[in-house]
């Protein structure tokens, strides 16, 4: 399975990533705030990932990893 990291405390919530997922599978969160004071993006479904890593690249701030799988 492919695997999506956000350094939680450097995301700054702009949402580029949220809007650049095919798979829609990324969101804010609304129920957490970083140590910046912003909604962190995360992954709802994991298993969903296509590993393209358009996130990753649309990222300003460069705070998402994304690994792909050996498959």
């Amino acid at each position: 399975m492919n695997k999506v990291t956000f350094k939680v405390d450097l995301c700054k919530g702009c949402g580029f990533c949220v809007a650049a997922c095919p798979r829609k599978i990324i969101l804010l969160d609304e129920k957490q705030i970083n140590a910046k004071g912003y909604h962190p993006a995360y992954v709802i479904d994991p298993a969903k990932c296509t590993g393209c890593a358009m996130c990753a690249i649309m990222c300003p701030d460069v705070v998402i990893t994304v690994e792909k799988d050996g498959k």
